[in-house]
């Protein structure tokens, strides 16, 4: 019998004799992942997700084991590896492997394993009792445990990471510990998960007063406008010049930015508006931004409120000789990795693509250079550790901003884009180059380019629209830091990196604004253009690995900086840069290569699309003439496109890259893989005007091959193939098809005629 045949008269029934019920407390074909997505070409592809066989729960909303089913043609354990690996990844502690005739189990709690009859799988009650005694449950856990999770019309149930970190977390409170870090990787949904844990210990009593503590506006507004909505009748948003006290006890959730519980000169606002045990649980959201540092004014705050429960959310925990979240927050309960999320197809994978300059690898002025300043430029080399930190080459900036809008203009002009530059003034420079290069865009609006920097105001008022998935503007967003982390740049599809990176934190945080994905808009993968030579960081063993403490660290305050010269301590005022006009300083483009990365940041393979698009149709169609034999065999053109996106190539879309969108398929895979010169449509049409083929019709019979000719010269071969162009203008006004039919002898005289037409377009020599 088949697997479907053993589940349903074995497997199904010997579950259902012992309680478990379909729809209850089984769910079968549950999808747990959504499916890698693939990059082949300049194609995105997912796999197929991964599925348990039956999931079983405990209650609705917490799964207690995995039964994986195997057809009777195998053992009953033969199951039992693949059941171990979704129990493991659906943090669950019984995984259980059957042929239908036997069951095998792997219990995660006592490591041990055993086979038994059909008949004897265990009861419900009984699989609860085992679970509650092998994992010794306290009182606690067995009320957060029967909590169920917020649930709506309008949200989605937790994803299997989010329910385990979750579920981790508040085992970890139930059990009475206060320090809590949360480690899971941007576009995995941080936020929404506190909202869970938040939601999961104010409905079973078990917390009372929440502290949601952040460093940015945005991320505040953010959480309280999407994840924390269903509690907004018990949300406050602390600000310390108007609240009260007397008057700010009645909610349950506060959200408050460190600035506004810490004024100037180090005043303490927190202890003025709350007692020191107002709060019985605080969650710290991006933590690694300092909360950590024994002489952080974040650190004053969780030292006030030492009574609560402190949870730590990041992406990137900060392990520096200088900073250890590890060592404040302990080790993490749960992570879920940048690379769990893009091989379970939760997070977008991308390409990245290197841009080597001219001057990469330095520029030297002439002796005697000057900058427009008047001043002489210092003698000696300068590289991109300099360029826009001790120099301004304009021409350099120009050519950055020409590069990112080539691409734009080859592969869609209303991309999402951030591009990151050293300094908020280089962002100012970026955005007005881009402007320049884009006015055509700028003309219909504005905000085609922001400028959003901490220091804006106007481009901090566009935030919001640049990353909203319903507002078109802005489109390209220059910045420096505001958007590195924290901000859900949901269909940002281009990452420029104009700014030297060398901190593994802060990269992890820039390639994480684009990792969303969102395949109802399109989006399954995103680019990283690389101007800086940041992509090296791949090759890091920090770039997904373990996290641990610096072997360095040493609990204490960050020493001091040394005095720099001059009369008092810190160093002396700095002069203004060399700013060097285009004139000054000729920057092109050398090469660009595009690099694919495995999660682990292994390099995949380095390709140039032309060269993988040429090694492919070769692999294809050996040579000229077969390729030309095959396309005139073809009935359908289109085919020969459809067989190429299997291979991860999208002509069209190569094509409006090379700028070559007025020419046929025919001629580029010719030119591409063979080396012949490319002609356009219009002039593949103008040739066989030339020739004597329009003379074989005469009449309404040769109106019609004229306007399949100027069709084939305007949209390409694959419309006039279509028999419902005969339904459009100018055919028409000639009209209706089968009087046009009846013009050649009826239906297959006209496909004849159509099928001359196309071997005269294509005719060589």
């Amino acid at each position: 019998m088949s697997e479907e045949d053993i589940k349903l008269n074995y497997i199904t029934p010997a579950l259902n004799n012992k309680g478990w019920r379909n729809g209850e407390n089984i769910t079968m074909e549950t999808q747990i992942t959504d499916g890698r997505i693939n990059l082949k070409g300049n194609l995105a592809y997912r796999e197929k997700p991964k599925r348990v066989d039956y999931l079983l729960y405990i209650n609705k909303y917490h799964p207690i084991a995995v039964v994986e089913a195997k057809d009777n043609n195998h053992t009953p354990s033969f199951g039992i590896q693949q059941a171990k690996t979704y129990a493991q990844m659906l943090d669950l502690p019984y995984a259980y492997s059957t042929n239908g005739d036997m069951f095998h189990e792997f219990n995660f709690l006592t490591g041990q394993e055993r086979t038994f009859p059909m008949n004897a799988f265990p009861t419900v009650a009984t699989m609860l009792a085992r679970y509650n005694a092998e994992k010794k449950l306290t009182d606690a856990e067995k009320k957060l445990i029967d909590q169920p999770y917020y649930s709506s019309q309008n949200s989605y149930p937790p994803r299997y990471y989010q329910r385990n970190a979750v579920n981790r977390t508040l085992d970890a409170i139930a059990r009475g510990q206060d320090r809590i870090l949360l480690v899971m990787a941007t576009g995995t949904g941080k936020t929404y998960t506190a909202f869970q844990i938040v939601y999961r210990l104010l409905a079973s009593g078990v917390k009372h007063k929440v502290l949601y503590l952040a460093d940015r506006n945005n991320l505040i507004d953010q959480s309280i406008q999407q994840d924390f909505a269903p509690l907004e009748k018990v949300i406050h948003r602390v600000n310390y010049a108007k609240d009260r006290k007397d008057t700010i006890t009645s909610y349950q959730v506060y959200f408050a930015l460190y600035q506004q519980l810490i004024g100037d000169n180090d005043a303490a606002h927190y202890s003025e508006l709350f007692d020191s045990d107002f709060f019985d649980l605080i969650i710290v959201d991006e933590c690694h931004r300092g909360s950590a540092k024994a002489d952080s004014r974040w650190r004053r705050i969780l030292d006030y409120f030492s009574g609560a429960t402190q949870i730590g959310m990041t992406a990137t925990p900060k392990e520096t000789k200088y900073v250890s979240n590890i060592s404040y927050f302990g080790e993490p309960v749960y992570q879920y990795s940048l690379k769990a999320g893009i091989d379970d197809g939760f997070l977008a994978p991308f390409r990245v693509v290197g841009v080597t300059l001219n001057i990469s690898d330095g520029w030297r002025p002439r002796k005697g250079q000057r900058d427009q300043f008047g001043n002489v430029i210092e003698d000696r080399i300068y590289n991109n550790t300099d360029y826009d930190y001790n120099i301004v080459l304009e021409d350099r900036t120009r050519e950055v901003a020409a590069r990112i809008t080539a691409y734009l203009k080859a592969t869609g002009r209303m991309q999402k884009t951030i591009v990151f530059c050293p300094t908020e003034d280089a962002a100012e420079r970026m955005r007005i180059a881009l402007v320049n290069l884009n006015a055509d865009m700028v003309r219909e609006n504005p905000d085609y380019v922001v400028r959003i920097t901490s220091s804006d105001v106007y481009g901090k008022s566009k935030l919001k629209y640049f990353t909203s998935v319903s507002s078109r503007y802005p489109v390209i967003a220059t910045t420096s830091e505001m958007l590195s982390t924290g901000t859900d740049c949901k269909l940002v599809k281009l990452i420029a990196i104009d700014k030297n990176v060398n901190s593994m934190t802060q990269f992890k945080q820039m390639i994480g604004r684009g990792t969303r994905v969102r395949e109802d808009q399109g989006k399954l993968s995103f680019v990283v253009m690389d101007f800086r030579q940041v992509a090296r960081l791949f090759a890091d063993p920090d770039w997904d690995g373990p996290i641990e403490i610096d072997d360095d660290f040493k609990p204490g305050p960050k020493p001091e900086p040394e005095p720099g010269p001059g009369p008092g301590p810190g160093p002396e005022p700095r002069e203004p840069i060399p700013y060097v006009g285009e004139d000054g300083c000729s920057v092109q483009v050398l090469q660009e290569v595009v690099s694919v990365y495995d999660t682990d940041g292994k390099l995949l393979r380095q390709e140039n699309i032309i060269d993988y698009t040429r090694r492919n149709i070769r692999g294809a169609y050996a040579d000229l003439r077969a390729f030309v034999n095959q396309w005139s065999q073809t009935e359908k053109k289109a085919a020969i496109a459809e067989t190429l996106a299997g291979r991860g190539i999208d002509l069209e879309q190569i094509k409006r890259d090379q700028g070559m969108d007025d020419v046929d398929d025919f001629d580029f895979i010719i030119h591409v893989a063979y080396d012949g010169k490319p002609l356009t449509r219009r002039e593949r049409a103008e040739n066989v005007k030339k020739r004597d083929f329009l003379h074989r019709y005469s009449g309404v019979a040769r109106e019609v091959i004229e306007a399949l000719l100027d069709k084939y010269a305007d949209d390409g071969i694959a419309e006039i193939e279509k028999t419902e162009i005969l339904k459009l203008d100018p055919f028409r006004k000639i009209g209706k098809p089968a009087r046009i039919a009846k013009l050649f002898g009826g239906r297959k005289g006209y496909l004849q005629a159509l099928k001359d037409l196309e071997n005269e377009i294509y005719r060589i020599g």
